[in-house]
């Protein structure tokens, strides 16, 4: 509802705010609040007020009658039926606080109900809705806060609320959304851990609404909408999702049509109903067991769908090579009984202006759900039809947007200081360090830029000035023989010294380089990249200088270095971030006067950027095959990484190249970890190892990938098998 499709720049909400209004679709908003409206009447009439102290639990719950049966369960309508009054769509089904799992199980939410039975807790239940009426009723909500069951589901009861008592709500039921325009309005905002509902938040958003004069005889759907339009709280940067729409695009006139994508595997049910992953996967496993190492990433996949929000970009394709069309996501999840199979479904606007060719395949595409890259974006968007690209904004923005790793790093640099990005060999922890590099000093386009051109990016942050002390980016590398010396400061040999004898000086580190540089240059941030920081006897190298690194320290309180007597601070503007090998067993662990200072993240194998095969075999494929034995064998720390399969950042091409990255890469690596023990190898590399010699058998490179997909079959995604059992609708994703 924006006219000219522009984001309010900055976070002063009132700058500006009378320009905002004034390019405020607020007709459009109207009419928004006009649907909205008669999706409340229709929950008068099946649901009045007065029917709630008798109201029977198949009539309130979500469960297989709500699934494949009757359509209008309180917790249905409220979830699927009136999106346009507000949405609480996403997540699983524990919301609605007792809900019938699939199964036929009843699962009661609330840990204080779970000793009743099913009847007994509904009745508990509905008790509490009843009392939280009368209470909104009487104007007296702080009873409300006393309901103790009702907390379990506060987007359901604020929404619940909202719908009886129109008036006294925002139709906004996002805990972390409430928050966010609180703030924006110059409110403080409740956190998660202050125990204060949902509700109550929501009451109090409406009271800084309604101190607005710019908003007095404005709606409050037509509030909502404004918020949303220009201070949208959802990440910019949302994954992007590639969606077969069927196999073969057989869907796609449908989907087309009636402005929506569907997906199968109907057999699981509505996805609404699962509380994790790992019980998706079950699920799955029971229908598709000879797929069962795929299915956790299929599970992650299928929740992601599931999770779409408003706003969201989807990729239509038919094949390897033909994009159909971009949608934006219009509408969330619902789980469809009447159709024949395909029943998972997300509303979506789509545009036909991007349909294109890529000049070669993409082969991760026979899968039916593949994130899009954004270098692929980008080629998609480049693609785009030229008149349609020079008459309208592009969909998405025109500005750089940051890969969501990257923007994590940053939050937690910003928050922390320091981070350490930790994981198994070869899953991308320095490139992601230095993308956050680039993206720091503004050069966040050549993240995914070609490699010749982000490596002179690189080189050019690295390069110190003729009249600075640091440059904006500093590479160190830790181990056992280095020290304080080295990273603060010592005394070491003069080498412009003439005459006889050695001569020591006091020779500033490469720590105290840093800041005296970004004390220097205070707008600027001054990064340090530490590979292998785990190798290094951190203590010793660190010195005195471990209390500085905290935030509220640094600028304000001082040390006296032991060696040269001198004053030291850490600047607000430095930044570290180092890089640890999970699986480097020779490194002792971080003590905890280290870790308390560092905020850690885990970077796992990313299998997505493995869009290619070679001679028939997927190498996402291969990678999470062998990392299910490495970690069935080993655990998690000592899987592989995607830069095994990469070259120039681009996924493997030839059976030569795989050839070599598995036999003088992946064997000695997978060698090392098994400790030459060829009982161990062969659990995790089977037939490829040789019965009498133990060792992993050379091959003719074009044999390779078929020994490999031979091997590691058992383990491939269910996503990608294809069929002509119309009972597995939704294999196949071409």
């Amino acid at each position: 509802m924006r006219k000219n499709g522009r984001m309010a720049e900055g976070g002063d909400f009132w700058h500006g705010l009378a320009g905002r209004i004034a390019h405020f679709d607020r007709e459009a908003a109207a009419q928004a609040a006009d649907r909205a409206e008669q999706e409340r009447q229709r929950v008068l009439e099946e649901f009045p007020l007065e029917s709630w102290p008798e109201l029977r639990l198949d009539r309130y719950a979500l469960g297989p009658a709500a699934y494949g049966g009757p359509r209008h369960s309180f917790c249905r309508l409220l979830e699927y039926g009136t999106n346009a009054f507000g949405s609480i769509r996403g997540g699983s089904a524990a919301k609605h606080i007792v809900f019938q799992h699939r199964t036929g199980e009843w699962r009661v939410v609330p840990s204080a109900l779970r000793g009743l039975s099913v009847g007994e807790a509904w009745a508990e239940v509905r008790a509490e809705f009843v009392t939280a009426f009368a209470a909104a009723a009487d104007g007296d909500y702080e009873r409300i806060d006393d309901l103790e069951s009702l907390s379990y589901g506060q987007a359901l009861t604020t929404k619940s609320l909202a719908v009886y008592f129109p008036d006294d709500f925002l139709p906004i039921f996002s805990a972390s959304h409430v928050r966010h325009f609180t703030a924006l309005l110059g409110g403080r905002p409740h956190q998660y851990s202050s125990g204060v509902r949902t509700w109550r938040a929501n009451r109090e958003l409406l009271g800084l609404v309604r101190k607005t004069q710019e908003f007095e005889g404005w709606r409050p759907h037509e509030v909502m909408a404004f918020l949303y339009a220009f201070h949208d709280p959802r990440p910019k940067d949302r994954v992007i999702w590639k969606i077969a729409p069927g196999e073969r695009a057989a869907l796609w006139d449908d989907c087309f049509s009636n402005r929506r994508i569907r997906i199968g595997w109907d057999e699981v049910g509505s996805l609404g109903q699962y509380e994790s992953d790992q019980e998706l996967k079950e699920t799955l496993d029971q229908y598709w067991p000879r797929s069962t190492g795929g299915n956790l990433r299929l599970a992650r996949q299928m929740l992601a769908f599931r999770d779409l929000e408003p706003g969201d970009l989807i990729v239509a394709n038919r094949g390897k090579s033909e994009v159909l069309a971009v949608g934006t996501v219009t509408d969330g999840y619902s789980y469809d009984p009447d159709v024949k199979k395909y029943r998972h479904t997300v509303g979506v606007d789509w545009d036909t202006s991007y349909a294109q060719l890529f000049d070669s395949p993409r082969h991760a595409w026979q899968q039916t759900l593949v994130k899009v890259s954004a270098t692929l974006w980008q080629e998609i968007r480049h693609g785009r039809k030229t008149a349609l690209a020079e008459a309208a904004e592009p969909v998405g923005g025109t500005d750089t947007e940051l890969p969501d790793s990257v923007r994590e790093v940053q939050s937690l640099l910003d928050h922390k200081g320091q981070v350490v990005l930790q994981g198994p060999p070869g899953t991308g922890k320095t490139r992601l360090a230095l993308s956050v590099a680039l993206a720091i000093a503004g050069r966040g386009d050549q993240i995914e830029a070609p490699p010749e051109e982000r490596a002179a990016a690189l080189a050019e942050l690295s390069k110190v000035p003729d009249d600075a002390k640091a440059a904006r980016l500093t590479m160190a590398t830790f181990h056992p023989s280095y020290g304080y010396e080295d990273f603060v400061e010592g005394f070491k040999p003069d080498l412009a010294a003439t005459g006889a004898g050695l001569n020591l000086t006091m020779t500033d580190g490469l720590f105290r380089r840093v800041c005296a540089a970004a004390e220097e240059a205070p707008d600027e941030t001054f990064l340090i990249v530490v590979d292998e920081i785990n190798r290094g006897d951190l203590p010793r190298i660190l010195g005195e200088l471990i209390t500085l690194l905290e935030l509220d320290k640094r600028g304000s309180v001082y040390v006296t270095l032991p060696t040269s007597g001198r004053q030291q601070t850490v600047p607000k503007n430095v930044r570290i971030i180092g890089t640890m090998n999970s699986a480097d067993r020779s490194v002792g662990h971080i003590d905890a006067a280290i870790r308390r200072r560092f905020a850690f993240l885990d970077v796992p194998p990313d299998l997505d950027v493995l869009d290619g095969e070679v001679g028939g075999l997927g190498l996402a494929d291969f990678l999470e095959g062998l990392n299910a034995k490495l970690d069935q064998s080993f655990g998690p720390d000592h899987l592989l990484g995607q830069a095994y399969l990469l070259a120039d950042d681009r996924p493997l091409a030839t059976a030569e190249q795989l050839s070599h990255a598995f036999h003088h890469e992946i064997v000695p690596l997978v060698a090392d970890y098994c400790l030459g023990q060829p009982d161990l190898l062969r659990s995790v590399l089977g037939k490829l190892v040789d019965d009498r010699t133990g060792r992993v058998v050379q091959t003719n490179p074009q044999d390779l990938p078929g020994m490999l997909a031979d091997e590691f079959a058992s383990t491939s995604s269910a996503g990608e098998e294809r069929t002509e059992d119309e009972s597995l609708g939704g294999w196949g994703g071409e």
